[in-house]
């Protein structure tokens, strides 16, 4: 089903222990409104988990970043994984910066910066929010937009890489898991629609979470599904 990379820190636990996974963020997990009959991502999650293990959707399409704190009031007590995928809802609502005109290359660079910076306000803070649950947890970043225009896809994605960098970096630094949906969603097909993941999609994204899960042994893996 592709190439899913998963970069795991060190964590220990008995490698039979009943586990709860609870997935935040937007319609990455909360994607049910897009794929019609076929299973969303967090019930083709359930049908991997191994017998008495859990998975719950806190995540609700179009959440942004400010809405994760919200989201994790409602954890339950016995939720022993997090997992997050949010920041393009925030990016959409930036992408406004692309259609402006620029003097100079370093005239639109220092936009973009100015974007990044916000964004990296942003994340870092609500990170520090959920790990101070001292829960395993990963992150996800942000997968490249199936647009079909291509030079709309190509700016987006180009885009894109700063913000992702922002999440990698901040994974790494406070000892988090990373996820990274451009290798996992790498296909058209992968997709539901430009920024939605497909019924495809989300069985690679919920296997990537599995293997999050699952892991119990010190790793810097790169899994293929």
């Amino acid at each position: 089903m592709g190439l899913a990379a998963v970069l795991a820190p060190r964590r220990s636990g008995a490698a039979n222990r009943m586990k709860r996974v609870v997935l935040l963020g937007d319609s990455v997990f909360d994607n049910g409104a897009y794929v019609g009959t076929d299973p969303d991502v967090v019930h083709q999650l359930r049908q991997l988990l191994p017998e008495g293990w859990g998975a719950d959707l806190n995540a609700r399409d179009g959440a942004v970043m400010a809405d994760i704190p919200g989201q994790m009031r409602s954890l339950p007590t016995d939720a022993t994984h997090l997992v997050i995928s949010v920041g393009g809802n925030d990016a959409l609502l930036q992408a406004g910066v692309l259609d402006e005109g620029a003097g100079s290359v370093a005239d639109a660079l220092d936009r973009l910066a100015a974007v990044r910076e916000s964004f990296h306000r942003g994340y870092a803070a609500m990170l520090e929010h959920v790990l101070s649950r001292r829960l395993p947890t990963a992150v996800c970043t942000i997968y490249d937009p199936r647009y079909p225009e291509r030079r709309l896809r190509k700016m987006a994605a180009t885009a894109l890489t700063l913000l992702n960098d922002v999440i990698t970096r901040e994974a790494f630094a406070r000892g988090a898991t990373l996820i990274d949906l451009r290798l996992i969603c790498n296909r058209d097909e992968d997709f539901a629609n430009p920024i939605e993941p497909s019924a495809r999609g989300g069985a690679k994204i919920a296997q990537a979470i599995l293997s999050f899960a699952r892991e119990t042994k010190p790793s810097s893996a790169v899994i293929a599904n």
